[in-house]
């Protein structure tokens, strides 16, 4: 269920931050130093915009953001609940990408299409999901529950629920340990 109000949301969202950074020392360091969290915050506020049909104002918005962040986050795309992009820098996330709740990116991912087609060209990331730095999730594609992907991983394909998928291409990997227990396991140990 979704927070009723953005208000709501964006605690929630500060609440992920806290508990999926180690090194967060306090409320005011996350609002003020967290680029990524800055990232997210504005994209509430645009997709309610776009959704409205306010997509210049929304468009304008998002640029300004990326600016400022260095995360580009297209009004269109949806992101659910608790929401966390850890360094930020480079992230990329496209028009069509569906992003369930309790996901987490790390620096420099990028979420885009493989198509100039319209529809669904950008991926969907299911719920409790991390993706790993560098990697690249491209195509309208579904990345399954509890799922892991590695640092610069090159992800085209489905990939199923609680399962770690690394490499170019990305080719699913059988976990050495329970993801529901070690949900911030570096995915990159899989390489």
């Amino acid at each position: 269920m979704k927070p009723a109000s953005i208000l709501g949301a964006l605690r929630e969202d500060l609440h992920a931050a806290k508990l999926r950074d180690p090194a967060a020392n306090s409320n005011a360091e996350l609002i003020l130093g967290y680029p990524g969290l800055q990232a997210i915050w504005s994209h509430r506020i645009t997709h309610r915009m776009w959704r409205r049909g306010w997509r210049v104002p929304a468009r304008l918005i998002s640029l300004w953001t990326r600016v400022v962040t260095g995360v580009e986050i297209h009004p269109g795309a949806t992101i659910g609940r608790r929401f966390f992009i850890d360094h930020a820098t480079g992230v990329v996330i496209g028009e069509t990408a569906e992003i369930g709740d309790d996901v987490m990116l790390y620096q420099d991912v990028t979420l885009g299409g493989r198509s100039l087609e319209r529809g669904k060209r950008h991926p969907t990331l299911l719920d409790g999901v991390v993706v790993g730095a560098g990697a690249r999730v491209l195509g309208p594609i579904t990345i399954g529950k509890n799922s892991q992907v590695g640092a610069n991983a090159v992800v085209v394909r489905d990939v199923p629920d609680d399962a770690v998928v690394v490499g170019v291409p990305g080719v699913v990997k059988k976990p050495e340990v329970d993801m529901h227990e070690h949900w911030a396991e570096d995915p990159a140990i899989y390489i």
